[in-house]
Parts: C-alpha cells; structure tokens; sequence
C-alpha cells in the first residue's frame, strides 16, 4: 500500500502445478513489482527440468531467493524438519509473513512461523481432497483444526472453498477472508475467432469429472440455424485423451470435432465462438475467468464457485450431468447470437474490477498488514 513500508514474505508450497501455482505465481510478481520482497519455497522431491524451469521464471521477482526444501507428498519424517529448516531461514531473512499454499505449504508456513512473523493459509483443496470418512481424512482434518490455532488467516480463493472447509473441518478460530483468483490486464483484451473456427470450443483435462461425456452426447443433435450440424474444437490432454479420440472416429463424429492437443487457453478461444465447461466438479475454474475476460460467451454448470464469477448471469448455469440442458443452453447460443453476445457483455463487466491480480493483491497484502499489525502490537492472536 502507498507510504506503507515493503514487506518480506515467504510464498510456500509443495508442487508448481495447477492452479495453485498460477495463483502463487501471479501473486509474487505483483508483490515484487510493488516493492516488497518475497522468497519461495517449494519441493525438493519431485523437481524436474518443468517445475526448475517454472520456478526459474520467478526469480526477478523473487528477491528472498527460491528455495528447495522436502515436502513428501504423504505423511514423512521432512513434515518435522522442514518446518524447521523454513523458520531458521526465516529468521536469517528477517521474514514478516509465511504464507503457506496447499496442504503441505501450509503446515511449513505455520510451524516455520516465528515470534513477530504471521502464518496465513489458503488451502487451495488441501486436507479436503483426502476423502471424507477415510482414516487419512480423518487424520489430516482433525491435525488441521489444531493447527488453526496457529494460524493467524485462512485465504480461500472462493466462497464455495470457504463453505466446504467449514463444513469438513470447521470455522477457523482466526480471521478469514474470501479473495478471489486474478487475471493480467492483457488476459481482458478479446480473443478473435480464426477464420473458421467451430461453433464452440471445449478447454481442459480429458477426464469423465471435466463432463465430455456430456458434452458429446449434448452436441451429436444439434444443428445450426441453416440445418447444417454443430461443430466444436476441444484442446487438452489427459488421462482419457485417446480413448475419446477413438470414440469420436467410433462415433463419426470426426470432421464435427477438432482435436486441438494442448495449447494455451488464449489460442484455443480463437478455435470457437462459445466456451463450454460442462464440469461435474470444480472449484473456482480459471478458463471460466479467462473465457468470459476474452469476450466469449461461455456455457457452465452449477458445481464449486463458477456462479461466483457469473454473478448476474449465474441463473442461466445448468445443473451438471444433465444432457439435455446443456443440449438446451448450447442450441440457445446457436438460434439467438445476440443473446448470447449480450450475456458475455454483463458478465465481462462483472468480473473486469473483481477478478483482476491487482484487485486480488490489494486485498492480500491488505490482509497481511492487518494481521502483522495485530501480532506486533500485542493484540490476542491465534499461537
């Protein structure tokens, strides 16, 4: 903030993938372009040329360093001495914030957190995906709820996460806060559709969770308004790829639906006029974000926190898993352009001050300063 003094902050997590890493990714460049300096702290486990190379691309903005640590993906002995190794390191930087990202980022920033230093969380999932019931589950939810006390905030990147963390492991005893994820300015500049681009396009992993079989079965019927059939490009990989890639040929679906690979979300807008994510689960989705910031007109479901960033327009989500409503919405797009143009519209003006790395970084490094204010001046604080 102006006139405030630069803060020294650890961003800590165990892998750079996913959306977590976006969002760890996104938030130390806009701190180390505002000034403040910030290490990160990642895995030493699992590093390979990628995730060195990903890292790698953060250290202009890194000016604390990027370190390598163990995080073991389940329970080992690094889960004691990590934490260790981070609070020693830590105290030699003379670090003022810990700011843990998933399951394992979060309990290095906890007890790595020092006397006069604050620990926030944001789980990102975290202790959540260990299935409700099981015994690790049980384990890792209950550990959680003490390390709470601990915890000076919990970030969640949207009020779904937040609801859902509430009801498996309980309102936190600290301060929390709802803030979501961001794009760049250049993320909310449009995207033109190739010359012949398809009727929709599909952005994402190839898995039965992402809804493709929903998706193909809702688009064999249907047909534009000149009689002639509806035509989508998917782009992605995964675990299905090519057993959808078969049932396509299988099906005679091949010239109706183009099979772009793995690309960047951006280039796949430019392959279809409206974005469909037929998702049976999700959390806060950032090809939603990055479709309704590009102009298109995007097609959902009810699932995770993908009305919060339809705001105005979330009535017109479909329920997932439902065939014939998404067939609906889809031939809607088809029959009234216009229509459909005029919801992106709303929904682009929703999200442009809400969901933008400027917005998401103010509230963070507000909360930040908020927190540290309140350890150093003596107020009761969790710890």
């Amino acid at each position: 903030m102006a006139g405030d003094p630069p803060l020294r902050i650890f961003q800590i997590l165990r892998a750079p993938v996913g959306g977590l890493f976006r969002h760890v990714r996104d938030l130390t460049e806009e701190l180390g372009r505002r000034g403040h300096a910030v290490g990160v702290i990642a895995d030493s486990l699992t590093s390979d040329a990628l995730t060195a190379e990903r890292l790698e691309g953060l250290r202009p903005f890194a000016s604390l360093g990027i370190h390598n640590l163990p995080m073991p993906r389940t329970l080992g002995v690094a889960d004691f001495t990590t934490p260790y190794r981070i609070r020693k390191m830590g105290r030699a930087l003379a670090v003022d914030v810990m700011h843990g990202h998933g399951a394992k980022g979060g309990l290095g920033a906890r007890f790595g957190r020092s006397l006069g230093q604050v620990s926030l969380n944001t789980p990102h999932g975290g202790v959540l995906n260990y299935k409700p019931g099981s015994v690790a589950g049980r384990f890792f939810r209950n550990a959680e709820r003490n390390i709470g006390l601990i915890t000076d905030a919990y970030i969640f990147e949207s009020a779904y996460a937040q609801r859902a963390f509430h009801e498996q492991v309980g309102e936190p005893p600290c301060r929390e806060a709802v803030i979501h994820n961001g794009l760049a300015p250049a993320e909310f500049a449009p995207v033109p559709l190739d010359p012949d681009a398809r009727d929709f396009v599909f952005i994402g992993e190839f898995r039965d969770v992402k809804g493709i079989p929903v998706l193909v079965d809702a688009l064999e019927p249907l047909r534009r308004p000149d009689g002639r059939p509806a035509t989508i490009a998917m782009a992605g990989g995964g675990p299905d790829f090519e057993l959808w890639r078969r049932q396509i040929a299988e099906r005679g679906l091949t010239e109706r639906i183009e099979l772009l690979g793995v690309r960047p979300a951006r280039d796949a807008l430019r392959r279809g006029n409206v974005l469909v994510v037929p998702s049976l689960a999700e959390s806060l989705p950032y090809v939603i974000l990055e479709g309704a910031a590009a102009g298109r007109h995007v097609i959902s479901t009810t699932v995770g926190g993908i009305a919060e960033i339809f705001g105005p327009t979330a009535e017109n989500l479909v329920p997932p898993g439902d065939v014939a409503t998404l067939r609906a919405a889809m031939q809607r797009a088809l029959d009234d352009p216009m229509a459909a143009d005029s919801e992106a519209e709303r929904r682009l003006d929703f999200i442009r001050p809400r969901f933008s790395i400027a917005h998401m970084t103010d509230q963070i490094e507000a909360l930040y300063r908020e927190v540290l204010a309140k350890r150093r001046a003596g107020a009761p604080q969790p710890g």
